[in-house]
């Protein structure tokens, strides 16, 4: 019994130091940890600065770009139809897609036989009005000579008939003399009736004659119509397009024969958005005449042109928006009807306006701008336009600052920056310090002394240490590199 006692303290003993020895391994174990964590810190880390493109903020007056696509069209282009039908027995040289004629060219003669034909019996049925007309008049002449002459025998009767009743009233006269005067009178009274009559007659004569020579004229003005519209022309000078006949073929009355164009008149139809049509009127709501520039990129070949424009359409499409506006070309050299090209329109100048890269708007309008100690600043701006890869905004807090063009993830407000810019004046001078005699004679010394540094810097650094005053950032460097 007592031999189990001490086996069991032995072992109780045993698992004690056993215990306690593990527990100091494990502080030994956690003090070197802690150790070498404190021997391998590095030195503090230094704030990183950026390098960062900027542009000075100058306002000024800018002239936006409006840019949009459209259709280059004719604001002349006529249908050429054949006005008679017939034969074609003659076509120009000239006629054929693609070929320029002239104004007053001939361009389609169809067979004129029948319509020469109907102008010589018009023009036979015209000589025979006239004709009509003159022995109208002839007629006429006559029966108002014989109207004159049946008046007058009627007053010479009326005298005979009452100086026979004043001799019966006188008693000499006789009652058969009285009645055969009366008689004679009435004689020269129906007489004077029959030529009105005749008059009437050949007035009606006239007039019938009248209107058959204006009728026979309009009917031979028709037939001469009729001639002239089997020769077509050429109204204006133009290119043709989609001719369809050749010579001999029958054509139909208003069939089509071909499309004349007038290429020295083109304009191009292009649609806008109602906000943009909204930035091209005057205050008095009319459309401003602004100037555009057309241009085709085809193959590398920019064919382009200028303009200006003149209208817009008068009603917007249906299940359409915008407008639609149209500009004449000046001198549109090789562009046709039909081209789908770029339009760019001048819109009215904008004052006070700061052009800056797309980059340098966030997408909540604001800028970054290198404040004091060179680091960013935001700034809220307001956006006034958007040309292509450029910005123009508005804001006159930051008229004059330094702003960021590109702005990354990595940059914010308070980041250290350092700016570089075309315009040297506009970054901000290093810091310069003042040395002493004996500190500049020393810098002197370890920089001749120093084998390693290339001859350049050696000069560059000499050059700094013979002004007045030495750039902090040197000074600071030689300082560490000698040990205070």
């Amino acid at each position: 019994m007592k031999f189990l006692r001490q086996s069991l303290t032995g072992l109780f003993l045993l698992s004690l130091t056993a215990a306690l020895m593990l527990y100091a391994g494990y502080l030994i174990h956690g003090a070197v940890q802690d150790r070498l964590a404190q021997d391998i810190k590095g030195p503090p880390a230094n704030e990183r600065v950026f390098t960062v493109n900027v542009q000075r903020a100058e306002p000024g007056v800018e002239n936006p770009e409006l840019v949009a696509f459209g259709e280059v069209q004719s604001r002349r282009s006529l249908e050429v139809r054949a006005a008679a039908a017939g034969t074609v027995v003659q076509l120009s040289e000239n006629f054929e897609d693609g070929a320029r004629v002239t104004s007053g060219e001939v361009l389609v003669q169809v067979d004129p036989t029948k319509a020469r034909y109907a102008l010589d019996r018009g023009r036979n049925d015209l000589l025979d009005a006239q004709a009509e007309q003159r022995d109208a008049d002839r007629t006429l002449a006559l029966a108002r000579d014989e109207l004159n002459a049946a008046q007058a025998q009627l007053a010479l009767r009326q005298t005979a008939f009452a100086r026979q009743v004043d001799l019966q009233e006188r008693g000499v006269g006789t009652a058969a003399s009285v009645e055969t005067a009366e008689l004679a009178q009435a004689g020269a009274q129906q007489a004077v009736l029959s030529n009105r009559r005749a008059v009437a007659q050949a007035e009606a004569r006239v007039d019938q004659a009248k209107t058959r020579l204006e009728r026979t004229s309009i009917l031979l003005a028709e037939a001469q119509k009729d001639l002239d519209d089997t020769r077509i022309t050429a109204d204006f000078s133009g290119t043709l397009s989609e001719v369809t006949i050749v010579q001999g073929g029958l054509v139909s009355l208003n069939e089509r024969l071909a499309t004349l164009i007038d290429a020295d008149a083109l304009e191009v139809a292009f649609r806008v958005s109602t906000t943009q049509y909204a930035r091209l009127l005057d205050p008095e709501d009319q459309l401003v005449q602004a100037e555009v520039r057309v241009s085709l990129d085809a193959l590398n070949t920019d064919l382009s042109a200028t303009g200006v424009i003149t209208r817009d359409a008068a009603a917007v499409g249906e299940g359409q928006t915008g407008r639609v506006l149209f500009a004449r070309l000046d001198s549109a050299r090789g562009l046709k009807p039909g081209d789908f090209v770029t339009v760019r329109v001048t819109e009215p100048a904008l004052e006070n306006v700061v052009r800056l890269p797309a980059t340098a708007l966030s997408a909540t309008g604001e800028v970054l701008i290198v404040g004091e100690g060179n680091r960013l600043q935001a700034r809220k701006v307001t956006l006034i336009r958007r040309q292509q890869d450029d910005v123009l905004v508005r804001a006159p807090e930051i008229t004059g600052e330094l702003v960021v063009t590109r702005r990354t993830p990595l940059l914010g407000e308070g980041i250290s920056v350092k700016p570089l810019t075309g315009d040297r004046s506009a970054i901000e001078a290093p810091e310069m310090v003042a040395l002493s005699d004996e500190e500049r004679q020393r810098f002197v010394a370890a920089i001749e002394g120093n084998r390693r540094m290339p001859s350049e810097a050696k000069e560059r650094m000499l050059r700094a240490l013979a002004e007045p005053e030495v750039p902090a950032r040197m000074v600071e460097r030689l300082r560490s590199r000698m040990g205070g």
